[in-house]
């Protein structure tokens, strides 16, 4: 059986844990999975959204698997390496990658839905850091992500207690955009990545490019960063194709009011 099912259908690329008895966790032969799945997506150029997701109810995933550190050592926990480690190997796909979380994301898992560009919720997601009742410090990225995303007091109050967050109040925190009922959630994720989809491949790729490396760079350099990118861009740019495109966003919004 496949730990990790690959789906791709009109642009979309759907990645599915696929452990749900041991709820998802990553095994180190799921990590490799993972890994070729997302370098099979970066390598299809007619790809242009990919969805993450957990097979089962239970468990987006619930972290590095514990009886394989116990057996191996704490090495994964640390690994950079986008063959061992899955956030990694997720924050290469140069296109955007939608988190479904269907389940609890715990620790390392937890790290998982933030290597995610967009997350959105069941009603049944949970969000736990148990590294600090483990006693492993966070090496795929939760210590600096969380508190950028949630703010540093939520984050410390959540990476020192282990405490569980709800759906619900994980999106009133803006960890997730949305939160549906559990049925929905896939269907919601594909309309998503269905709107991606109708934009240029390549416009797509320099856009999250442009935001990510931004985002990690103070206000006056990221903006110096857009100026270089949006001057090599535009300069390619026709007017024509500013009007077709024009044109074509109208025709879309009668589309969607109709």
């Amino acid at each position: 059986m496949s730990l990790v099912l690959l789906d791709k259908s009109d642009g979309i690329a759907t990645i599915t844990l696929n452990r749900p008895e041991a709820m998802n966790a990553l095994s180190h032969a799921m990590r490799g999975e993972i890994y070729d799945a997302c370098q099979d997506i970066r390598q299809d150029r007619d790809i242009r959204a990919a969805i993450i997701t957990g097979a089962g109810d239970r468990a987006f995933t619930a972290g590095l698997d514990l009886k394989e550190l116990g057996q191996h050592g704490l090495g994964a926990a640390t690994d950079q390496n986008p063959v061992r480690n899955p956030c990694r190997a997720i924050e290469e796909i140069e296109v955007p990658v939608i988190g479904a979380i269907n389940g609890v994301a715990i620790t390392g898992g937890f790290e998982l839905a933030m290597s995610c560009d967009i997350r959105i919720a069941s009603s049944r997601a949970r969000f736990a850091d148990t590294h600090a009742s483990i006693g492993i410090i966070p090496g795929w990225g939760l210590s600096q992500k969380l508190s950028r995303t949630i703010g540093l007091s939520r984050a410390c109050e959540l990476s020192f207690t282990g405490q569980f967050l709800d759906a619900e109040t994980a999106c009133l925190w803006g960890l997730v955009n949305r939160v549906y009922a559990p049925e929905d959630l896939l269907p919601e994720a594909q309309a998503l990545a269905e709107d991606m989809t109708t934009i240029d491949g390549k416009f797509l790729r320099a856009y999250k490019k442009l935001i990510f490396d931004g985002f990690g760079r103070n206000l006056q350099d990221a903006l110096a960063l857009e100026k270089q990118t949006t001057d090599a861009w535009n300069d390619n740019v026709s007017a024509q194709e500013v009007e077709d495109r024009r044109k074509a966003v109208i025709a879309r919004g009668r589309q969607l009011k109709d």
